[in-house]
């Protein structure tokens, strides 16, 4: 399985295979479920590493470790998936 940082750094870089609808899905500790948010709407900060940033429904950035993305999607269908823990 390709590395979720490899394949992020080739849907902002590649222009070929950046073409399409991606989002991100993100286990939300509090909410307790898989929260999707659209690629395009995350900002990635060089000085934070291994995180993205994503405004949530009530206007609040988050910032979100790289390790709670669960799944990756492009146009709707599943690209990329965590494997599930035992």
């Amino acid at each position: 399985m390709q590395p979720l940082s490899d394949l992020l750094h080739r849907i902002r870089w590649d222009p070929e295979f950046g073409r399409g609808i991606f989002a991100l899905g993100y286990w939300d500790r509090v909410a307790r479920r898989e929260i999707v948010v659209r690629f395009e709407s995350v900002t990635f900060d060089a000085a934070q590493p291994g995180t993205f940033s994503a405004e949530d429904e009530d206007g609040v950035v988050r910032t979100i470790p790289l390790h709670r993305v669960r799944t990756v999607y492009k146009d709707g269908a599943v690209i990329w998936q965590r494997p599930q823990r035992s």
